[in-house]
Parts: C-alpha cells; sequence; structure tokens
C-alpha cells in the first residue's frame, strides 16, 4: 500500500481583510479588533520568561573550584553554542592568509596590509600595525570594531593602533562583518541565523574571525605570547569579552560600551543584542556575568559610559557585573586586575580618548614594565587615512552568511527519506514526532481559560477568551459562531487576527465555529518595543520562538477540542510563518488536531534562505536545527493520514 502526502498551498490567498475595510470597519472586524490582553502583558510575559531561564553566578569558595568551573563552561560554550554542525569542521581548517603590500603610517611605524580565511571561502581584511626597528619580542594586540560603517578605518580605532605602535607594541586591525570592506548585504548579522535554520552554528563565523586574527597575531616572529590584548568599541566590546573569555591566549581584555547581562537585558531594553550578541542557546551554558568572571585572574577593564546614548550605560550594565566578578578576582588574589573605567566627558557612545587614555594606562601597568609609561594619548590625527587608502583587495566571490547558508542548506534535510508502507511510516512517524520535539522544544501546556466578554453583531456571536498557558503565557482569541456551529477551526494570520476578516466570514458561511488567535509574537500577542530581539532572547535562553507558537496552538486545539465539545479541530493558518507553525502544531499534536489548512505556506524551508530572509522580519523562521531533521514534505509526512491542504 501507498501513501500520497499533497500539500495543496494557495499564495494567492492570503486571507486578507475584505477591500471595503477602507471605509469602515465591518462588524465582524470590529469583534476581531476587540482588545483582550492589554497592551503590557506580552511584554511583561516575555521579560518573566527569559529573566527566570538566565543562569546565575554559582556560588564558590576557592580560585581552584571557579577555575574549574570556567573550563567547563569554556568546553560547553564550544560544543553547545560556537562549535555546532559544519561549524565544527570550520573550526579544524588551517589559518590561511595572504600578506599584501606595505604602506606608510607615520613616524615611528609601517602598517601591511593582509587578508586571511575565517573560514573556508571567507576572508577578512586586515591591517597590521609594524613599529619600526622591532627586536625582540613585544606586546600585541587585536582591535575589533563595533557597528561603525567605517570599520577598521574609523578614526578612534586607527589612533588606537598608531598610538600602540608608537609605544612599541603591534596591533593587527580586523574588519567586522557588515562594516567597512564587508559593509554588502550578505553580511547583515540578521542574516547569520540562517545557520542556524540549517544546523550549524551563526555565532561561528563571528567567533572563528576573531580567533583567525589571533593566530595571525601570534605567528609573527616578534609576538610575545604572554602580552596579547584585545579591545574594541560597542559590537567591539561584544567581541573583546567574547573571544577573551574563551580563548586564553589573550591575556589582557578592554571591552568598551559592549554588553551587560542577560538579566539586566530583560529589563534594560536598550541592551537587547543582536543576533551575534544573542547567540542561539547561550545563555543554557553562562550568562555574560559567567563570561567576564572566566577572565580571572587576567588582567580585564571594563569601560563604560556614564550617559550612553545607545546601549550598556554605565549606572545599570556595570554594577551587575562588577557585584558579580569581583570576589571571583579576589579569590585568585588579583583585585587589581579587574577595573573598571566610567566616561563622563563626552560620555556617551564612545571610545575617544579618556577611554582610550585608560586602555593605555592598563597596557602600561601590565605590559610595559617601565615606571615612567606615559598612557597620554599621543597626537596622531593627521595620520589618520581614508577608507580607500586602507582598502584591501578581496576575491571577487567572497563567501557571505547569505552564500554559506545556501551551500548548506544543499543537501539538507539530512534524511529525506518517507516510507511508504503503511507500518513503516507508523514507526517513522512516531521517531520523528519526537524528533520534532526535539528540535522545536514542544512544550505540553495546560490551558486555564478565562471568558472575559461576549459581544453579538449582525447575526455573529463572539465570545472573548483569555486563555492561560501553564502560567507562562496568555494568548488572546475570540470565539466567533453564527448560527449553530458542526466543527471548530483554530484561525491564525501573519498579520494577526484583525486581518483574517474575508477568512472568519468564508468559515463562518460554511457553518463552522471560529477561534481567532495570535499566539506568540504575532497580533495582541506582538512585544511593545524591541520585539525579534526578545525573539532572539527566548531562543538565547535555550527556548524556540515556533516551538513556543506550535505548542501554543496544540494547546488550544486541545481545550477546544474538550471544552468545546465539537471533536477534533482544523487549523487554518494565514501566510508563510503562520503556516509553518500550524503545520508543526499538526504534525505534533495528531489527535486533536483533524487537519490543517494553510494560505500563502512555503513549499520548502530552503525559500527562507533562497528569498534572503532576515531574523528581524521573520525570527521563528531560524529555528536552529529544523532544516537540518526536516523540511515542509518531512512535517506533512507527520500530518498524514489526516489532511493537508
Amino acid at each position: 500500500m501507498k501513501t500520497c502526502f499533497c500539500l495543496l498551498v494557495s499564495l494567492s490567498l492570503t486571507c486578507a481583510t475584505p477591500a471595503f475595510a477602507a471605509d469602515a470597519p465591518t462588524s465582524l472586524q470590529l469583534l476581531l479588533q476587540h482588545p483582550i490582553l492589554g497592551t503590557n502583558v506580552p511584554m511583561a510575559e516575555v521579560q518573566a520568561f527569559t529573566e527566570t531561564r538566565v543562569p546565575r553566578m554559582p556560588a564558590v569558595k576557592s580560585a581552584a573550584e571557579w577555575q574549574k568551573i570556567a573550563d567547563r563552561l569554556r568546553r560547553e560554550m564550544f560544543e553547545r553554542v560556537v562549535f555546532r554542525g559544519e561549524a565544527a569542521v570550520w573550526r579544524d581548517a588551517k589559518t590561511k592568509v595572504e600578506w599584501l603590500d606595505t604602506i606608510e603610517g607615520g613616524p615611528g611605524y609601517k602598517i601591511r596590509k593582509l587578508r586571511y580565511e575565517a573560514l573556508p571561502g571567507l576572508w577578512i581584511p586586515a591591517l597590521l600595525y609594524l613599529p619600526d626597528n622591532l627586536s625582540g619580542k613585544v606586546p600585541v594586540m587585536l582591535a575589533v570594531n563595533g557597528h561603525d560603517g567605517n570599520g577598521k578605518a574609523a578614526p578612534y580605532k586607527q589612533i588606537r593602533c598608531i598610538n600602540l605602535a608608537k609605544r612599541g607594541m603591534i596591533s593587527l586591525n580586523v574588519e567586522w562583518f557588515g562594516m567597512g570592506q564587508l559593509r554588502t548585504p550578505g553580511f547583515t548579522h540578521s542574516r547569520m541565523n540562517q545557520l542556524d535554520l540549517c544546523g550549524t552554528s551563526g555565532v561561528s563565523p563571528f567567533y572563528l574571525a576573531m580567533k583567525r586574527g589571533l593566530d595571525v597575531l601570534l605567528s609573527l616572529e616578534n609576538a610575545d605570547a604572554s602580552r596579547v590584548a584585545v579591545s574594541g568599541v560597542s559590537g567591539g566590546g561584544w567581541q573583546s569579552i567574547f573571544i577573551s573569555s574563551l580563548d586564553t591566549r589573550i591575556t589582557l581584555s578592554n571591552p568598551v560600551a559592549g554588553y551587560s547581562s542577560f538579566r539586566t537585558r530583560a529589563r534594560y531594553l536598550t541592551d537587547l543584542g543582536d543576533s551575534e550578541q544573542t547567540p542561539c542557546d547561550m545563555a543554557t551554558v553562562a550568562d555574560y556575568t559567567h563570561l567576564t568572571a572566566m577572565r580571572a585572574p587576567r588582567p580585564t577593564l571594563l569601560t563604560y559610559n556614564a550617559k550612553d546614548h545607545c546601549c550598556f550605560a554605565a549606572p545599570h550594565a556595570l554594577p551587575p557585573l562588577l557585584d558579580a566578578v569581583q570576589p571571583i578576582y579576589t579569590m585568585f588574589g588579583q583585585t587589581s586586575a579587574l577595573r573598571s573605567h566610567i566616561n563622563y566627558v563626552p560620555g556617551n557612545h564612545n571610545f575617544e580618548r579618556d577611554n582610550r587614555e585608560a586602555f593605555y594606562g592598563m597596557v602600561g601597568d601590565f605590559f610595559s614594565g617601565d615606571p615612567k609609561f606615559d598612557a597620554v594619548e599621543i597626537f596622531s590625527e593627521s595620520e589618520v587615512k581614508t577608507n580607500t587608502v586602507l582598502a584591501v583587495e578581496l576575491p571577487a566571490d567572497n563567501a557571505d552568511f547569505n552564500t554559506l547558508a545556501r551551500a548548506l542548506s544543499r543537501n539538507l534535510p539530512r534524511h529525506p527519506e518517507i516510507p511508504t508502507a503503511k507500518a513503516a511510516l507508523n514507526r517513522w512517524q512516531q521517531t520523528n514526532r519526537a524528533k520534532l520535539r526535539e528540535v522545536v522544544h514542544a512544550k505540553d501546556y495546560a490551558v486555564v481559560a478565562e471568558r472575559v466578554g461576549g459581544e453579538e453583531k449582525d447575526g455573529v456571536k463572539a465570545t472573548f477568551w483569555k486563555l492561560k498557558l501553564s502560567g507562562v503565557w496568555t494568548v488572546a482569541a475570540v470565539e466567533l459562531t453564527r448560527g449553530a456551529a458542526r466543527e471548530t477551526v483554530i484561525l491564525t494570520a501573519d498579520e494577526g487576527r484583525k486581518s483574517a476578516a474575508a477568512e472568519v466570514e468564508r468559515l463562518l458561511a460554511a457553518g463552522k465555529r471560529v477561534l481567532a488567535v495570535d499566539p506568540f509574537y504575532f497580533g495582541e500577542s506582538r512585544i511593545a518595543a524591541r520585539d525579534y530581539l526578545f525573539a532572539l532572547l527566548v531562543a538565547g535562553v535555550g527556548e524556540r520562538p515556533l516551538g513556543l507558537q506550535a505548542s501554543q496552538l496544540a494547546a488550544i486545539a486541545r481545550w477546544s477540542q474538550r471544552e468545546l465539545k465539537t471533536g477534533p479541530v482544523t487549523l487554518t493558518a494565514c501566510g508563510p510563518r503562520s503556516s509553518t507553525f500550524s503545520l508543526i502544531a499538526a504534525a505534533l499534536e495528531e489527535k486533536a488536531v483533524s487537519g490543517v489548512e494553510l494560505r500563502g505556506a512555503l513549499g520548502s524551508l530552503k525559500e527562507v534562505i533562497e528569498k534572503d530572509w532576515t531574523v528581524d522580519k521573520t525570527p521563528e523562521m531560524f529555528c536552529f536545527g529544523l532544516l537540518e531533521a526536516f523540511d515542509v514534505p518531512q512535517l506533512t509526512a507527520l500530518v498524514a493520514p489526516r489532511k493537508v491542504r
């Protein structure tokens, strides 16, 4: 016996609101628009959900005990966060470097251009600042930068490298993804999550770009491996703490206005980091408090700005880090190695002279050994060069996040075969249903329903529900009937339930009860501010927005079957995003869901990569490892013999 799996998807039917709605809302639209949750509920729930899942610093009694913990955390960060999937292969690749021309820098130093491979096919342009008349071993610095379109040519970054060169120190000024010469659409940070969808860590290129830069620095004849620094501002501050906590070759770190604890971020929305700063599952291993403590006993200068207009302002970002980390340095007997600096003039988001001089002072104290070391900045503004002068030639076919994801997706899912014999199919479904639950981190929520009102307009009866899911989430639902209903349909839409009046009318006309719901992140459940950054944080603490949505829908289906007593329900979804989590909900919930109707669905998850979607627009679509295990045909086969149309 053969079973046919057919997915009939109408791309033209989008569940749009009727055209006449431009004149005046219809009675049905008014019912769908009825407010249920209140504007603060989604934000409050996602803040509590993420904040409570961030690990706290453990109570330790000795430096030796902490060292064992720090070593374990490094291993787990590599295994469970940084080097998953193909990144484990990239990690073992040999560092390739190509040395290019040398240009005059200024009095006392030269600049050598180079490019190196962060991973096979992805080259990073860089500048090596070399003091004249080098002899013996000298300190080295990896100079990283943040979200500055000038990239490695940013004046404040050049001046930092120049000043160290004039003090006899070698600096490697590296470009960052999405900035400077790598400021291309394919390197936009919100595209790194395309790698996550393929089961390969999206943060791995970021780490490898820094790690390979260190390899280049330490391969130099004059590099002193005992005196290795990293510094940077904003995203460069994040890079500084991320690499220096995990790579113990770095002996001195100066992250500037670059990070705060995940717990801080849940409450101070300016601090919510984008994709690389909130890598998937990081907070299942460590918070940024742990990463900071993992620096002990090595010298670390935490620099923050008093009136930072961007993020990580000193008053709220710095104290929790110091409170967590100072006891660790004290146990090592290295209290003077952990320092902080707050900039008041200009006090905004900067790595200007005051902050640079604090860094020079740190270098003098721990690398110089010269009691006369002068931390006052050497005037170098006239030596700052243009982007054109500092440009480094790159291969025309240089890889980026999208091209890497396209290559990874080519042979996914890894096991696409679907049995056709009934017995084999049943076994395949049971095995893969469990696997799907694991991939999307599905939950079995219990629903407690609160009826919060009702209304009737033009023959349509509406009941308004607050559906509370295991005390964690609250989902708004509008139950709509016209006369006696023969069956129930749960309706979701990418634009929220208020956009689906035309589809509701079609279903009501067919004699169906409609339960129009807004699951996590959609419609009335949309987070009021910085929404996609919270979606990243949800994944960062070990959950999956796609799994939350599917789990909420499955729980509502069980509640509907039990309480509304109309038997198994059908799911109807409007749009590619709603269709994806509805299909997954149907695949997981084999009893309460009788079938699923998808409008505007994707024919393949590979379209996310082919259409070059970004996490800021469709955050749930980048569920880690989903495409590695399943595509739409496999998900559809998990619903069989129930209908998918």
